[in-house]
Protein backbone atom coordinates (compact mmCIF):
# COMPACT_ATOMS: atom_id res chain seq x y z
CA UNK A 1 0.00 0.00 0.00
CA UNK A 2 1.70 3.21 -1.59
CA UNK A 3 1.02 6.64 -0.33
CA UNK A 4 0.10 7.16 -3.60
CA UNK A 5 -2.45 4.06 -3.01
CA UNK A 6 -3.56 5.30 0.25
CA UNK A 7 -4.31 9.12 -1.69
CA UNK A 8 -6.28 6.77 -4.36
CA UNK A 9 -8.22 4.84 -2.26
CA UNK A 10 -9.18 7.87 -0.19
CA UNK A 11 -10.22 9.60 -3.16
CA UNK A 12 -12.11 7.08 -4.58
CA UNK A 13 -13.81 6.84 -0.91
CA UNK A 14 -14.88 10.46 -1.30
CA UNK A 15 -16.81 9.55 -4.40
CA UNK A 16 -18.61 6.88 -2.87
CA UNK A 17 -19.32 9.16 -0.12
CA UNK A 18 -21.00 11.64 -2.44
CA UNK A 19 -22.79 9.16 -4.08
CA UNK A 20 -24.53 7.54 -0.85
CA UNK A 21 -25.19 11.57 -0.02
CA UNK A 22 -27.22 11.63 -3.05
CA UNK A 23 -29.18 9.21 -1.92
CA UNK A 24 -29.71 10.30 1.71
CA UNK A 25 -28.73 13.36 2.82
CA UNK A 26 -26.50 13.27 5.58
CA UNK A 27 -29.13 14.57 8.42
CA UNK A 28 -31.16 11.41 7.89
CA UNK A 29 -28.39 9.16 7.44
CA UNK A 30 -27.61 10.07 11.00
CA UNK A 31 -30.78 9.68 12.41
CA UNK A 32 -31.55 6.74 10.72
CA UNK A 33 -28.25 5.37 12.55
CA UNK A 34 -28.70 6.33 15.94
CA UNK A 35 -32.14 4.76 15.75
CA UNK A 36 -30.92 1.31 14.34
CA UNK A 37 -30.57 -1.78 17.21
CA UNK A 38 -27.02 -1.09 18.92
CA UNK A 39 -24.48 -3.69 17.88
CA UNK A 40 -23.05 -6.33 20.04
CA UNK A 41 -20.06 -4.98 22.26
CA UNK A 42 -16.48 -5.84 21.91
CA UNK A 43 -15.41 -7.96 24.84
CA UNK A 44 -11.49 -9.07 25.45
CA UNK A 45 -10.68 -12.05 26.83
CA UNK A 46 -8.76 -12.09 30.18
CA UNK A 47 -6.86 -14.74 28.98
CA UNK A 48 -5.11 -11.81 27.45
CA UNK A 49 -5.02 -12.59 23.77
CA UNK A 50 -7.78 -12.02 21.04
CA UNK A 51 -8.46 -12.54 17.50
CA UNK A 52 -10.04 -10.68 15.14
CA UNK A 53 -10.85 -12.54 11.70
CA UNK A 54 -11.07 -10.85 8.83
CA UNK A 55 -13.35 -11.42 5.73
CA UNK A 56 -12.76 -10.46 2.58
CA UNK A 57 -12.48 -11.92 -0.90
CA UNK A 58 -9.59 -9.98 -2.76
CA UNK A 59 -5.69 -8.22 -1.37
CA UNK A 60 -3.96 -5.82 -3.05
CA UNK A 61 -0.96 -7.95 -1.61
CA UNK A 62 -2.17 -11.52 -2.64
CA UNK A 63 -4.98 -10.72 -5.34
CA UNK A 64 -7.97 -12.56 -5.33
CA UNK A 65 -8.42 -15.16 -1.94
CA UNK A 66 -12.52 -16.12 -2.86
CA UNK A 67 -15.01 -15.38 -5.34
CA UNK A 68 -18.23 -14.10 -4.61
CA UNK A 69 -19.97 -16.79 -6.17
CA UNK A 70 -18.11 -19.25 -3.79
CA UNK A 71 -18.15 -18.06 -0.62
CA UNK A 72 -20.26 -18.08 2.03
CA UNK A 73 -19.88 -15.00 4.33
CA UNK A 74 -22.23 -16.13 6.81
CA UNK A 75 -20.86 -19.48 7.38
CA UNK A 76 -17.54 -18.05 7.65
CA UNK A 77 -18.00 -15.56 10.07
CA UNK A 78 -20.04 -17.68 12.35
CA UNK A 79 -17.08 -20.28 11.70
CA UNK A 80 -15.03 -17.68 12.98
CA UNK A 81 -17.29 -17.12 16.25
CA UNK A 82 -17.45 -20.44 17.09
CA UNK A 83 -13.46 -20.75 17.13
CA UNK A 84 -13.33 -17.89 19.56
CA UNK A 85 -12.83 -14.27 17.46
CA UNK A 86 -13.32 -11.68 19.50
CA UNK A 87 -14.62 -9.23 16.25
CA UNK A 88 -14.90 -10.17 12.57
CA UNK A 89 -13.37 -7.65 10.38
CA UNK A 90 -15.53 -7.18 6.93
CA UNK A 91 -14.08 -5.41 3.99
CA UNK A 92 -16.72 -3.36 2.30
CA UNK A 93 -14.56 -1.25 -0.07
CA UNK A 94 -15.15 -2.38 -3.57
CA UNK A 95 -12.26 -1.59 -6.23
CA UNK A 96 -9.33 -3.26 -4.65
CA UNK A 97 -11.15 -5.49 -2.35
CA UNK A 98 -14.37 -6.68 -3.85
CA UNK A 99 -16.32 -5.79 -0.89
CA UNK A 100 -19.20 -4.48 -0.19
CA UNK A 101 -21.94 -3.44 2.76
CA UNK A 102 -24.08 -5.93 1.88
CA UNK A 103 -21.02 -7.61 3.03
CA UNK A 104 -21.31 -6.04 6.48
CA UNK A 105 -24.87 -6.65 6.42
CA UNK A 106 -24.53 -10.36 6.07
CA UNK A 107 -21.69 -11.02 8.57
CA UNK A 108 -23.90 -8.97 11.35
CA UNK A 109 -26.99 -11.10 10.83
CA UNK A 110 -25.04 -14.29 10.86
CA UNK A 111 -22.82 -12.69 14.03
CA UNK A 112 -25.94 -11.41 15.77
CA UNK A 113 -26.45 -14.65 17.92
CA UNK A 114 -23.18 -15.23 19.23
CA UNK A 115 -22.95 -11.48 20.06
CA UNK A 116 -19.67 -10.60 18.30
CA UNK A 117 -19.32 -7.75 16.94
CA UNK A 118 -18.41 -6.82 13.34
CA UNK A 119 -16.06 -3.88 12.35
CA UNK A 120 -16.12 -2.18 9.12
CA UNK A 121 -13.38 -2.38 7.23
CA UNK A 122 -12.53 0.38 4.46
CA UNK A 123 -10.61 3.51 3.36
CA UNK A 124 -13.27 5.91 5.75
CA UNK A 125 -13.01 9.78 5.41
CA UNK A 126 -16.26 10.91 6.41
CA UNK A 127 -18.77 10.08 9.44
CA UNK A 128 -21.50 9.34 7.22
CA UNK A 129 -19.42 6.26 6.19
CA UNK A 130 -19.44 5.35 9.92
CA UNK A 131 -23.26 6.00 9.82
CA UNK A 132 -23.47 3.44 7.22
CA UNK A 133 -21.60 1.07 9.30
CA UNK A 134 -23.89 1.59 11.90
CA UNK A 135 -26.76 0.93 9.71
CA UNK A 136 -25.47 -2.29 8.40
CA UNK A 137 -24.81 -3.71 11.90
CA UNK A 138 -20.69 -2.99 13.08
CA UNK A 139 -20.05 -2.52 16.24
CA UNK A 140 -16.49 -1.00 15.12
CA UNK A 141 -14.85 0.60 12.50
CA UNK A 142 -11.00 0.85 11.24
CA UNK A 143 -9.41 4.50 10.72
CA UNK A 144 -6.38 4.45 8.71
CA UNK A 145 -4.44 7.39 10.63
CA UNK A 146 -1.65 7.71 7.16
CA UNK A 147 -4.46 8.87 5.14
CA UNK A 148 -6.33 11.38 6.96
CA UNK A 149 -5.88 14.45 8.38
CA UNK A 150 -6.10 15.26 12.71
CA UNK A 151 -9.58 16.95 11.61
CA UNK A 152 -10.71 14.08 9.64
CA UNK A 153 -9.30 11.33 12.18
CA UNK A 154 -11.08 13.27 15.36
CA UNK A 155 -14.56 13.69 13.10
CA UNK A 156 -14.62 9.97 12.60
CA UNK A 157 -13.77 9.03 16.25
CA UNK A 158 -16.39 11.52 17.22
CA UNK A 159 -18.56 9.68 15.05
CA UNK A 160 -18.37 6.12 16.00
CA UNK A 161 -18.19 7.24 19.61
CA UNK A 162 -21.75 8.81 19.43
CA UNK A 163 -22.71 5.57 18.21
CA UNK A 164 -21.20 3.32 20.51
CA UNK A 165 -18.66 1.52 18.08
CA UNK A 166 -15.44 1.08 19.06
CA UNK A 167 -12.37 1.71 16.78
CA UNK A 168 -9.29 0.48 15.45
CA UNK A 169 -6.41 3.33 14.86
CA UNK A 170 -4.02 1.83 12.34
CA UNK A 171 -0.71 2.97 12.45
CA UNK A 172 2.09 2.21 9.82
CA UNK A 173 5.07 3.80 12.06
CA UNK A 174 6.27 5.66 14.72
CA UNK A 175 4.67 9.14 13.52
CA UNK A 176 1.21 7.25 13.05
CA UNK A 177 1.81 5.76 16.79
CA UNK A 178 2.12 9.04 18.24
CA UNK A 179 -0.78 10.87 16.37
CA UNK A 180 -2.45 7.62 18.20
CA UNK A 181 -1.24 8.11 21.73
CA UNK A 182 -2.88 12.10 21.43
CA UNK A 183 -6.21 10.99 19.92
CA UNK A 184 -6.93 7.78 21.72
CA UNK A 185 -8.05 9.71 24.97
CA UNK A 186 -11.55 11.21 26.40
CA UNK A 187 -14.43 9.31 24.62
CA UNK A 188 -16.58 6.24 25.82
CA UNK A 189 -16.28 3.70 22.85
CA UNK A 190 -13.31 1.64 23.18
CA UNK A 191 -10.43 2.34 21.06
CA UNK A 192 -7.45 0.10 19.94
CA UNK A 193 -4.24 0.85 18.68
CA UNK A 194 -2.85 -1.34 15.56
CA UNK A 195 0.19 -1.44 14.06
CA UNK A 196 0.15 -2.79 9.83
CA UNK A 197 3.51 -4.04 9.25
CA UNK A 198 3.35 -3.88 5.43
CA UNK A 199 5.85 -1.57 3.84
CA UNK A 200 4.00 1.16 2.34
CA UNK A 201 5.86 0.78 -1.00
CA UNK A 202 6.35 -2.26 -1.66
CA UNK A 203 3.59 -4.40 -0.23
CA UNK A 204 5.54 -6.89 1.80
CA UNK A 205 5.38 -7.31 5.30
CA UNK A 206 8.49 -6.36 6.84
CA UNK A 207 10.42 -8.61 8.95
CA UNK A 208 10.70 -8.23 13.25
CA UNK A 209 8.48 -4.52 12.41
CA UNK A 210 5.91 -5.67 15.31
CA UNK A 211 8.17 -6.61 17.60
CA UNK A 212 10.54 -3.33 17.32
CA UNK A 213 7.72 -1.16 17.38
CA UNK A 214 5.83 -3.19 19.97
CA UNK A 215 6.92 -0.98 23.10
CA UNK A 216 6.08 2.56 21.21
CA UNK A 217 2.78 1.59 21.05
CA UNK A 218 0.20 3.60 24.21
CA UNK A 219 0.52 0.84 26.84
CA UNK A 220 -3.05 2.15 27.85
CA UNK A 221 -4.79 0.68 25.06
CA UNK A 222 -5.44 -2.64 23.38
CA UNK A 223 -2.66 -3.28 20.52
CA UNK A 224 -2.91 -4.80 17.32
CA UNK A 225 -0.37 -6.60 15.15
CA UNK A 226 -1.86 -6.67 11.75
CA UNK A 227 -0.85 -8.43 8.55
CA UNK A 228 1.62 -11.09 7.86
CA UNK A 229 0.39 -13.87 10.58
CA UNK A 230 -0.20 -16.72 9.26
CA UNK A 231 0.54 -19.51 11.70
CA UNK A 232 0.12 -20.23 15.65
CA UNK A 233 3.83 -20.09 15.96
CA UNK A 234 3.40 -16.21 14.83
CA UNK A 235 0.30 -16.01 17.10
CA UNK A 236 2.87 -16.69 20.38
CA UNK A 237 5.46 -14.39 19.01
CA UNK A 238 3.44 -11.48 18.56
CA UNK A 239 1.44 -12.09 22.15
CA UNK A 240 5.08 -12.56 23.05
CA UNK A 241 6.08 -8.99 21.99
CA UNK A 242 2.95 -7.51 24.01
CA UNK A 243 0.21 -7.31 21.34
CA UNK A 244 -3.40 -8.23 22.94
CA UNK A 245 -5.33 -9.35 19.20
CA UNK A 246 -3.95 -10.26 16.32
CA UNK A 247 -5.94 -8.90 13.01
CA UNK A 248 -5.97 -12.44 10.71
CA UNK A 249 -7.45 -12.20 7.11
CA UNK A 250 -5.78 -13.38 3.91
CA UNK A 251 -3.93 -16.69 6.16
CA UNK A 252 -7.69 -17.52 7.27
CA UNK A 253 -9.39 -17.05 3.67
CA UNK A 254 -6.61 -19.55 2.23
CA UNK A 255 -6.61 -21.86 4.72
CA UNK A 256 -8.39 -24.94 4.07
CA UNK A 257 -10.23 -24.93 7.90
CA UNK A 258 -9.92 -21.10 9.02
CA UNK A 259 -11.39 -22.25 12.13
CA UNK A 260 -8.90 -24.54 13.37
CA UNK A 261 -6.55 -22.01 12.28
CA UNK A 262 -7.82 -19.46 14.50
CA UNK A 263 -8.36 -21.63 17.10
CA UNK A 264 -4.71 -22.71 17.45
CA UNK A 265 -3.29 -18.95 16.73
CA UNK A 266 -5.83 -18.03 19.61
CA UNK A 267 -4.37 -21.21 22.07
CA UNK A 268 -0.87 -20.47 21.06
CA UNK A 269 -1.49 -16.87 21.52
CA UNK A 270 -3.16 -17.30 25.22
CA UNK A 271 -0.10 -19.63 25.79
CA UNK A 272 2.77 -17.22 24.89
CA UNK A 273 0.69 -14.78 27.21
CA UNK A 274 0.27 -16.87 29.81
CA UNK A 275 4.16 -18.36 29.79
CA UNK A 276 4.90 -14.29 30.07
CA UNK A 277 2.43 -13.34 33.55
CA UNK A 278 4.17 -16.48 35.01
CA UNK A 279 7.04 -14.72 35.25
CA UNK A 280 6.38 -11.80 36.11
Amino acid sequence: MSVDFLATMAAASRVRVREALMDCPRAELERRALASPVPPALRLSPQGFDIIAECKLRSPAVGALRTASEEDIAARVQSYAAAGAAAVSVLTEPSRFDGSLLHLTQATAALAAARVPAMRKDFLVDPCQVFEARLAGAGGILVILRMLSRGEIVALMEAADALGLFVLLEAFDEGDIDVAGELAIGGAAPVMVGLNCRDLSTLQVVPGRLEELATRLPAHLPRVAESGLDSAQDAARIAAAGYDLALVGSALMKHATPDVLLADMLAAGRGARSGLSSHE
